[in-house]
């Protein structure tokens, strides 16, 4: 491909291209925005200029300045970039987005968080029409940069404030109708859970300790699994959360072989997702233990993996708040409800007749 002469890296421009066709710029501008506009000689005396210098079109940047938009919607992540494409149930999710990217001809750009000083600006710089903030903790800073963009902008499951609508379920009621399923006929109940912070400790908790959590989703399944429990009159001190710093199977096998293996194992073990519960059972089995004799298991999410495993669970769909997500940020009509739609199904690896959709909730 030639260049002009000079500078190697100088990016040829518009004018030179015309210069060389013997057009106007605007015609090499309808050339490539507004083809119809333009005669086929015109046209193909500016595809041949463009060969010639090496032009590749109007800069992206340049032509989203003049439409007065990016043509793509942000993602931000607080997790690392991998985090996308390891975990099942953020994956859910932005399917979900990118099928209203693609419904809509609008790109998809992915914001992961590191937790140092440059996210704010990477927020900032951001060359979008709007931001979805996957589910985050309370004083993450990228909400305020998310807001202080000015752009539109929807969270999903919280937090809330800042004046951005957020989407997803009641996590406390779920937790706490599974929970009822969970604990059924238990002793020595555990929640698998979540980090409480974006320190990401590991802890082992009572339900009568006064501890912080940070992160939403972590401390409205916590509450919701509390109520379950102290609902039917169980002491909140017996009901124990083990913190784990990442959602991932090995963490939950890790912990629960630990405290399986301890001076006073749990006999039934409450997962805020289905591969913390999966992690349980691979643990149980270690042990030599029956699901649900020994041990019943609950999970969350209702991922491929769980019909399989026959693991009892809570389904919602990700990929539908995903989408609503999407078109909130985007500007396009939407469902009038934030809350969306989530059941428990049970199935083999808790205490209860093997029914399926015991409970429900609405939007």
């Amino acid at each position: 491909m030639n260049r002009p002469a000079g500078n190697p890296k100088q990016r040829p421009t518009m004018r030179q291209v015309a210069l060389a066709a013997g057009v106007s710029p605007m015609t090499v501008s309808y050339a490539y925005s507004q083809p119809e506009r333009v005669s086929a000689e015109a046209a193909a005396k500016v595809r041949a200029a463009a060969l010639k210098l090496g032009y590749p079109g109007p800069h992206p940047a340049a032509r989203s300045l003049r439409r007065g938009r990016a043509g793509s919607l942000g993602v931000v992540l607080g997790e690392r970039l991998s985090y996308a494409f390891d975990d099942p149930q953020a994956a859910r999710f932005l399917a979900g987005v990118s099928d209203v990217c693609a419904a809509e001809g609008v790109g998809l750009t992915l914001v992961p968080i590191t937790g140092a000083p440059s996210d704010a600006q990477r927020v900032a710089q951001a060359a979008v029409d709007g931001f979805v903030v996957w589910t985050t903790s309370d004083d993450d800073p990228v909400l305020d940069a998310v807001t202080d963009t000015g752009l539109p902008a929807v969270v999903h499951a919280g937090p809330h404030g800042r004046g951005m609508p957020v989407i997803g379920i009641d996590d406390r009621a779920a937790a706490a109708a599974i929970g009822q399923v969970a604990f059924a006929g238990a002793r020595r109940p555990l929640v698998l859970g979540f980090p409480l912070d974006r320190s990401r400790t590991r802890h082992l908790l009572t339900g009568d300790e006064p501890v912080g959590m940070r992160f939403p989703v972590t401390r409205h399944r916590w509450e919701g699994f509390r109520d379950a429990w102290t609902h039917a009159d169980h002491p909140a001190a017996d009901l124990r959360l083990a913190v784990c710093p990442v959602n991932h199977i090995s963490e939950g096998e890790t912990f629960a072989s630990e405290l399986l293996e301890g001076s006073d194992p749990p006999d039934a073990i409450a997962a805020m997702s289905d591969e913390l519960a999966l992690g349980a059972m691979r643990a149980a089995a270690r042990a030599g233990l029956r699901v649900p004799d020994d041990l019943a298991v609950t999970g969350w999410d209702d991922s491929d993996t769980a019909a399989p495993a026959g693991l009892t669970t809570l389904a919602q769909s990700l990929r539908e708040q995903g989408a609503h997500c999407a078109r909130a940020a985007l500007g396009r009509p939407t469902r009038a409800a934030a809350r969306h739609e989530w059941r428990v199904v049970a199935r083999t690896t808790t205490r209860r007749p093997n029914t399926t959709g015991v409970t429900d909730g609405a939007a």
